[in-house]
């Protein structure tokens, strides 16, 4: 959500601030501006709308200055529109910020600055920080930030920029996301490694409450007492074609594409002679011997894995497993302590729910074991054990790659629990992990042979609904492939345990009814099989998903797409694939826009 860039040094700010929101603009935003210092005169260009839109209303005429913030806001406090469109002035104009995450108390504060005498321009909760700042400007900006801050609650990411200092500029994060970039004479600051990655591979990875100041020449970083905080450069090892679309149409086909080479750098590094093996992994048999309970935290598709990941480790281990949404469960007073185990789940490591969600546990005593994408981020800083899923930069809002890959993580760690434990068998195990080893190359296979999915979406991308049906590890992945459609295409869809039809989702099934059944799971089958004759009675349009050489699927679906075979526990990630694809096709045919649906964000920063 939201997306920050500054920029101080030789180089015209604007083009950089204008280049670091494009490569942003996968975050999700619905205006964008920038704010630039030159001669001792900020200049304020801000709109709603793309950021296309935002170049038309420069007119040819960008402004100069070498010093200068941008913003892509995702609306939360007021609708999207020029007035609370970022960056935010101060009544006098001289200071400009910009600002992701939620104020909590700006009503409060809002109200103060009224009574003192400060006029406000938008409905945004970040206009009170600009005008905070003015209150507390004592000439040094480290020193007006730090009264800002504590003055607020909340999450944030703030950039501030003050006209009588062109030489320099402050940022500070809390709860949201903010990266330092370190450069010849020249420095940034971001939301995420793209926004710079084209000027240094240099990083600063800030911890919250940490204020940095920069000029072109220095970067100093500080507490809230002003004392100097030493930091070890971040060096990123991926570069800027990872983040490009590489001749793809869109980043999610190309994604999709990736599949098989995140899954392969994902699985293969951690199998060593027939054993699973995470680096810097502290949990071993005598700690699991004392793991009561393990919960899986997690959103979204993460939370679609982690219910897979239940399923696995409770088959594997036999270590009762919970599964549950992050921005419900600190709310519920979970029964956690020294003896539970917290898996977090997150694609960007800076969810806010789940990040909330991982210090309520750590305060209950748990230990907390992260699954994330992005090395360096807050849910990998805070974890006590990190399995980073090398699934590469991930632009599409729509996860597919991400997913796939926690999926084979979380292979990986049942099949290592069930080993610790003793309760998977041995021989069972490297028959698994030899599975496991194959699965690259199946997804290979299956994206090679995935026009006829095009073909389908062409003919059903205009319904109004379509249902997913599924049993065992069919129906965690039925509802994936339900959110991915929604998503993209905007089709209304759910997802449904094929068991529970006769509980009142087979009232909704009527002539010409789309129905997705996933069929891979043999000693499923035949149950599945009577489910899908049940909506075929009622006049539903089946198409099945079932492993290769299963004649029975055609006797009763209208269409079947094979998977390549694979053993029931491991069908997920093969299964999870013609649906992503047919969600892109029904996307594409209907004109969405693919990589940014409307309304969505990469990543949710704010609860």
């Amino acid at each position: 959500m939201c997306g920050i860039v500054g920029y101080i040094g030789r180089k015209e700010a604007a083009p950089v601030l204008l280049e670091g929101l494009k490569k942003l603009e996968y975050r999700g935003y619905d205006s964008a501006g920038i704010a630039v210092i030159a001669n001792k005169k900020t200049t304020v260009i801000k709109t709603k709308g793309r950021i296309a839109d935002l170049e038309k209303k420069f007119e040819g005429k960008i402004p100069k200055g070498n010093l200068g913030i941008g913003h892509t806001r995702w609306a939360t406090h007021g609708a999207p529109s020029d007035a609370n469109s970022h960056p935010h002035a101060s009544n006098s104009g001289k200071i400009a910020v910009v600002h992701n995450g939620i104020i909590e108390n700006y009503l409060d504060l809002k109200k103060m600055l009224i009574e003192k005498g400060y006029k406000f321009a938008s409905e945004t909760d970040t206009e009170v920080i600009a005008h905070l700042a003015e209150m507390y400007d004592d000439g040094d900006l480290v020193n007006t930030l730090i009264k800002v801050v504590k003055d607020l609650r909340g999450s944030f990411a703030i950039g501030l920029i003050h006209e009588d200092h062109p030489d320099e500029f402050v940022a500070v994060r809390k709860d949201s996301p903010l990266i330092v970039g370190v450069g010849e004479k020249e420095n940034f600051i971001a939301s995420d490694i793209p926004a710079i990655l084209e000027y240094t591979r240099r990083i600063y990875l800030l911890n919250d409450l940490e204020i940095v100041h920069l000029t072109a020449e220095k970067v100093e970083i500080l507490d809230l007492n002003k004392k100097k905080i030493e930091k070890n450069i971040f060096e990123v090892e991926w570069d800027v074609e990872a983040a490009e679309k590489n001749g793809y149409e869109h980043f999610m086909l190309k994604e999709i594409h990736e599949q098989p080479k995140a899954v392969q750098n994902t699985v293969t590094p951690r199998i060593v002679n027939n054993d699973i093996v995470f680096d810097k992994f502290s949990i071993d048999e005598s700690s699991l011997k004392e793991i009561s309970k393990i919960f899986v935290v997690a959103c979204g598709t993460a939370y679609h894995a982690g219910m897979v990941g239940k399923y696995l480790i409770e088959n594997f281990a036999r270590i009762p497993v919970e599964v549950d949404i992050a921005s419900e469960f600190r709310y519920r007073n979970p029964i956690v302590d020294k003896n539970t185990l917290v898996i977090i789940v997150s694609q960007s490591g800076e969810t806010a729910d789940t990040l909330a969600a991982l210090r309520e546990s750590k305060k209950k005593g748990a230990k907390i074991l992260a699954i994330v994408n992005v090395v360096g981020s807050s849910i990998a800083r805070e974890a006590d054990d990190v399995i980073y899923t090398w699934a590469g930069p991930e632009i599409a809002v729509a996860s597919t790659k991400a997913y796939t890959t926690q999926l084979a993580t979380m292979y990986l760690l049942a099949i290592k629990f069930g080993l610790l434990t003793k309760n998977l068998p041995t021989s069972r195990a490297r028959n698994l992990i030899k599975e496991l080893r194959e699965i690259p190359a199946k997804i290979d296979s299956l994206i090679g042979s995935l026009k006829e999915i095009e073909t389908m979406a062409r003919r059903h991308h205009c319904e109004k609904d379509i249902f997913y049906l599924g049993r065992g590890l069919d129906y965690m992945v039925a509802l994936e492939g339900s959110l991915k459609l929604k998503e993209i295409s905007y089709i209304h869809s759910e997802a449904y345990a094929a068991g529970e039809l006769k509980h009142g989702t087979i009232a909704l099934i009527e002539h010409g009814t789309v129905v997705f059944a996933l069929a891979t799971q043999d000693e499923l089958f035949e149950k599945m099989l009577s489910n899908i004759k049940e909506v075929k009675a009622r006049g539903a349009t089946v198409i099945a998903i079932a492993k290769e050489g299963n004649e029975k699927i055609k006797e009763v679906a209208d269409e079947v797409f094979y998977i390549p075979n694979i053993t029931d526990a491991l069908t997920s990630i093969l299964t999870v694939i013609p649906l992503q694809m047919f969600a892109y096709y029904c996307a594409v045919d209907k004109g969405c826009d693919v990589d940014k649906p409307r309304n969505l964000a990469k990543s949710v920063t704010v609860e």
